[in-house]
């Protein structure tokens, strides 16, 4: 099994991993969508402030949890190919490879790009007001680590389908 572990910080551009594993079948399992998940079985409303605190009790003392439900579920999917996506520090990168080979894939964008983005997708727990201080959580949480020592960058300022090429080309050299 290959994972491709998706890492960028806040609409880097990280969910177009995703419509493109959509695309071709593949399994993609992000921790968003665990976090929100949870969210919604405890009833809160799905705003910023409370993605942010559930997010932070599912990642537990360690800073794994989330993770290791994720990984969980995608080793059972059983697939040649899996993408994992919302890893925020080296630690979990590390706990992955220990179970599959993995190849992490950084999304770029500059912050500029990343505010406008978050302004015109409308999600529930997107706030422009809280933009700085999501940023400062994400940092806190280690995920410039995975940024850093990605195995593949994609500076996604242009359009969609240029970063679908480049994620395309990304994942045929590593399963070639």
């Amino acid at each position: 099994m290959k994972i491709f572990i998706i890492v960028g910080m806040p609409a880097s551009g990280k969910n177009l991993a995703r419509q493109y594993a959509d695309s071709k079948g593949l399994p993609y399992f992000a921790t968003g969508d665990l976090v929100r998940r949870e969210v919604s079985r405890m009833e809160l409303e799905p705003d910023a402030q409370n993605m942010a605190r559930v997010s932070t009790e599912l990642r537990g003392k360690d800073g794994l949890g989330v993770t290791r439900l994720a990984l969980s579920t995608a080793l059972e999917a059983r697939s040649p190919v899996v993408f994992l996506e919302g890893m925020r520090s080296w630690p979990e990168i590390e706990l992955i490879r220990q179970k599959a080979e993995a190849v992490v894939v950084a999304y770029l964008a500059p912050r500029e790009i990343r505010l406008r983005r978050i302004l015109s997708r409308g999600r529930s727990d997107d706030s422009p007001d809280h933009f700085q201080e999501r940023d400062s959580r994400e940092i806190q949480y280690g995920t410039a680590a995975p940024i850093a020592l990605a195995d593949e960058y994609i500076l996604n300022t242009g359009g969609i389908e240029e970063a679908r090429t480049a994620l395309e080309g990304i994942v045929k050299r590593w399963t070639a």
